[in-house]
C-alpha cells in the first residue's frame, strides 16, 4: 500500500507567500473599491430651506426652521454593503432601480427638472393661499424619456421642451396629445423644442404606440410650467433633485408671504409633492426621511397620508401610506417626533395654526 505523500515543506510555504497577498489584495478591494453596479439608499438630511429662498428680496430669519429632508444615495464597497445591515433604515438597491438605465447626466437632469416643478407648484400654491398674484405660463411638454423605436430617437434628448407641433402651440399636453392622434400612422410631424437656449426642429413620422394603439411620437412627457408673481420670489436648490420637497417649499414661502409666524420658533421637517391645487403627493423613502428628521431635531414631521382603498390595492397590491409608514418607523426606533398626516397644503397650516 502506498502512503500519501507530503507537501514539502517549501511548497507549503511558497503557497502562504502566494495566498497573503491575494488575501491583502481582495480585502482591500473589499474596503475601498466601490461595487459599479449597487448602491445604499439611506437617510439623507434635513435642509432648513429659509437659506434657498428669498421672498420680496428678503431671507426669513425668524426663530425655528421648515426643513426639506432627503434620501442619501451612496455608491458602495462590498465591505460597506455587509456594514449597511447593520445600520438602521439602510438598503442595498441596484443601479437600475435607482437611474432606470439612465446614464447620470440625464437622471440627474430629470432629478433637477422635478425640483424645478416642485418650486413653481409650491409657488403657486403659496401664493393662492395667501391672496397673493400670480401666474401661471404653460411652456410645453418636457421629455422625461423617448423609446428606441421612436422617430426621434437621436434627435430629441431627455429634458428638451417640445413648444410647437407642426407649428401649434397648445396649452397643456393634451392638446398636443389629441392634435397627435388626430393624424395616422405613418404621418410626419416637424417639432419645434427648445434645448437651453437653442431653438429646434425634427421631422418624423408617427407609430403606432404599444399601450394605446394610438398614433404617436414615442416619448414619455410632463408637462412644464413657469410661475410669475407680482411679489418677488426666488427659491433655489442647486444639489437636491426631485420632486419630494414641494410641501415644505410651500409651507415656507407662505409663512414669509403672510408673515403668520406658523413655526412658533419649532424645528418642522416633512415631505412630500405638491399639485397645483394644494394636493399633497405620495413620495419615496418616508422611513428615512422621518428618522434624519429627529436626528436633526425637528419635533414635527409631516408625511403625505392617502387613504388605502381598494381600488389603490387592486391597482398597485404592495402600496404603502406614506404616513404609516413614517409613523411606524417613529416608534420602532423611539424617535422624539410627532408624525403628522397631511392630504393637502391646508392640512399641514392648520395643524401649525392650531399647535
Amino acid at each position: 500500500m502506498q502512503q500519501p505523500q507530503k507537501t514539502p515543506r517549501r511548497h507549503r510555504g511558497l503557497w502562504w507567500k502566494i495566498l497573503i497577498p491575494v488575501l491583502v489584495v481582495v480585502l482591500l478591494a473589499a474596503t475601498f473599491v466601490p461595487l459599479p453596479n449597487w448602491f445604499i439608499e439611506m437617510p439623507g438630511s434635513a435642509e432648513p430651506l429659509a437659506q434657498y429662498v428669498k421672498v420680496d428680496g428678503k431671507r426669513d430669519k425668524a426663530a425655528g426652521s421648515f426643513s426639506l429632508t432627503t434620501v442619501g444615495i451612496a455608491s458602495a464597497t462590498a465591505l460597506q454593503l455587509l456594514l449597511s445591515k447593520t445600520r438602521p433604515y439602510e438598503d442595498i438597491v441596484s443601479r437600475n432601480d435607482v437611474m432606470g438605465g439612465e446614464d447620470n447626466a440625464t437622471f440627474d437632469r430629470v432629478q433637477q427638472y422635478y425640483m424645478t416643478s416642485a418650486i413653481n407648484n409650491a409657488i403657486a400654491v403659496a401664493y393662492k393661499a395667501a391672496g397673493k398674484a400670480y401666474q401661471i405660463h404653460y411652456l410645453g411638454i418636457y421629455v422625461l424619456d423617448i423609446q428606441k423605436q421612436s422617430a426621434f430617437a437621436g434627435k430629441l434628448r431627455v429634458g428638451d421642451t417640445i413648444t410647437k407641433v407642426d407649428g401649434r402651440h397648445f396649452n397643456s399636453s393634451t392638446g398636443y396629445i389629441n392634435y397627435i392622434r388626430s393624424r395616422k400612422v405613418g404621418d410626419t410631424v416637424t417639432l419645434t423644442y427648445t434645448r437651453g437656449s437653442q431653438t429646434l426642429t425634427s421631422a418624423g413620422k408617427l407609430y403606432r404606440l404599444a399601450q394605446t394603439k394610438k398614433p404617436g411620437i414615442g416619448i414619455t412627457l410632463t408637462d412644464r410650467t413657469k410661475v410669475t408673481t407680482t411679489i418677488p420670489v426666488k427659491a433655489n436648490v442647486s444639489q437636491i433633485g426631485g420632486p419630494s420637497a414641494g410641501l415644505m417649499f410651500s409651507l415656507q414661502i407662505y409663512d414669509q408671504l403672510t408673515g403668520s409666524k406658523l413655526r412658533k420658533g419649532r424645528h418642522i421637517a416633512g415631505t412630500g409633492e405638491i399639485a397645483p391645487d394644494g394636493t399633497v403627493g405620495q413620495i419615496g423613502g418616508p422611513e428615512k426621511k422621518v428618522y434624519i428628521a429627529a436626528q436633526e431635531g425637528a419635533t414635527i414631521f409631516f408625511a403625505p397620508h392617502t387613504k388605502v382603498t381598494k381600488a389603490i390595492k387592486k391597482l398597485d397590491p404592495g402600496f404603502q401610506d406614506n404616513y404609516a409608514v413614517a409613523k411606524k418607523a417613529a416608534k420602532d426606533s423611539h424617535l422624539k417626533i410627532t408624525v403628522v398626516p397631511v392630504e393637502k397644503f391646508s392640512d399641514a397650516v392648520k395643524y401649525l395654526q392650531t399647535h
